[in-house]
């Protein structure tokens, strides 16, 4: 076939508001009211720092309005995500939780500081309502399991949870740890081992989305913060969102090293040989710094192998169980697709999240795939990752007949998008950066130091 089947690993929806109530339990509804109130703080400080920022540049990347327009409903509208999604040829899409215009349902770390059992009732919740809305198109919207945002110390309420996805179409789960909770176990610790023995029983991979880490409360502290200040400044300020950008989003969020942890945990931490089918995907992450960082890992390995519950070096577990998704590719990563390792990439575009790629998709990977060759492009949008989720090949193929983009729609004799759509690109997506390569190692040594103690006690 000459037409794409394009499948993009991230992307994002979240419950409105008004629908809170009747997917909340009876016996947490009285919360509500303060889960209202972090809402109105959340959407005014992510809001001011990527909506209305967005959409002061939409004459630049949005020449149709599809950006200002109810594109972005797909966030929690069927019929409006598969409009975006056939208007850009993506014939499925991995759906996360998560996003600027509303916040979670008590489990984020966006979400101020809740009991336990509130947040798995807020997981539970949330299940509920993804399903509802996505799941009329099981081979399109690929519904992922929000079960690594709960604490998971009832183990057998999350096997439980797990199953019902696993009942109810779901193909995947974030990892434990993706909202952090005080004295919850690392990654590779056995507490986890029973979900990790469903999870292959059931064919689920376990995903590393960005953010992943934080502690409950510490992301919405600091934007109460910032609200708190907006609201004596009379309104935002270039110091309060310019300030909270540098110091929490771009450090401690979205960039921080902490969210490569779960690579290491469970490499060197004797997962994979205890669980030998199990998958692991990185998304959001970035990918230009795992070959220096497989190299590092693999250093230390065979310095302490005697002593490692592993019996192979991070890199083999990598070849043999992981890939990476890369939302809104860097020309960087590409030029590396070959030391990454092309195989183990995927693609995404991050909808409907203004640092995505999304409504520019088709310009970007235009942009991005410029002089690469038919086989690795068609592996990277798509083939890697049909392989990887055990997606249904033949009925992809049927919707990419109809929607897909041709191997010359991108990478053909067309032209390129404009420098300053590419500009764009980079601004609110960093497609321009420089590969990160191993400048960062000395900040992984530091997370890597503390838990390398664990991992050397840890029984084979």
């Amino acid at each position: 076939m000459d037409r794409l089947i394009m499948v993009s690993g991230d992307s994002h929806a979240q419950p409105p508001p008004e629908v809170w109530d009747t997917y909340v339990e009876p016996r947490y509804r009285d919360l509500l009211p303060r889960l209202r109130g972090e809402n109105v703080q959340f959407t005014e400080v992510m809001g001011r720092l990527f909506v209305d920022r967005t959409h002061a540049d939409a004459e630049v990347f949005d020449l149709d309005g599809t950006y200002r327009s109810a594109g972005i409903a797909g966030l929690w509208d069927l019929d409006a995500r598969l409009a975006q999604m056939d208007r850009e040829g993506v014939a499925a899409e991995l759906v996360y939780n998560g996003d600027s215009r509303v916040t979670g349902l008590f489990f984020q770390p966006s979400n101020s500081r809740y009991p336990d059992d509130v947040c798995e009732a807020g997981v539970r919740a949330h299940h509920r309502w993804v399903h509802d809305t996505f799941s009329a198109a099981p081979d399109r919207v690929l519904l992922v399991g929000v079960t690594g945002h709960a604490p998971c110390r009832d183990m057998d309420a999350t096997l439980a949870e797990t199953r019902w996805l696993a009942d109810h179409g779901f193909v995947g789960i974030v990892a434990p740890g993706m909202t952090g909770y005080a004295d919850q176990p690392p990654l590779h610790d056995p507490h986890y081992d029973p979900l990790w023995s469903l999870c292959e029983e059931i064919g689920f991979p376990v995903i590393v989305h960005a953010g992943w880490g934080p502690q409950a409360g510490l992301f919405f502290d600091e934007i109460a913060r910032v609200h708190t200040g907006m609201v004596e400044a009379g309104g935002p300020t270039p110091e309060l969102l310019d300030g909270f950008t540098n110091a929490v989003m771009a450090t401690k969020f979205f960039s921080s090293v902490g969210t490569r942890r779960p690579l290491w945990q469970m490499t060197m931490g004797g997962v994979f040989d205890r669980h030998p089918n199990l998958r692991v995907l990185l998304t959001e992450i970035r990918a230009d710094w795992l070959p220096a960082t497989l190299g590092h890992l693999d250093a230390i390995y065979d310095e302490h192998r005697g002593d490692m519950p592993a019996r192979h070096r991070p890199s083999e577990y990598w070849a043999t169980n992981c890939m990476t998704c890369l939302s809104f590719a860097h020309r960087a990563e590409i030029e590396m697709r070959d030391e990454i390792g092309v195989d183990t990439l995927a693609f995404g575009r991050d909808y409907p999240h203004p640092e995505g790629t999304w409504p520019n998709t088709l310009d970007w990977l235009r942009a991005a795939l410029a002089g690469v060759g038919e086989t690795d492009v068609r592996k990277v949008l798509g083939e890697n990752l049909l392989q990887f989720l055990r997606l249904d090949r033949d009925r992809l193929a049927v919707i990419a007949e109809r929607i897909g983009p041709s191997i010359d729609d991108l990478v053909g004799d067309v032209p390129l998008p404009s420098a300053g759509l590419v500009g764009h690109f980079d601004q609110r997506g960093g497609y321009l950066k420089a590969a990160e390569g191993a400048t960062r190692l000395g900040e992984l040594d530091e997370m890597l130091d503390a838990d390398l103690g664990a991992l050397l006690r840890t029984p084979s």
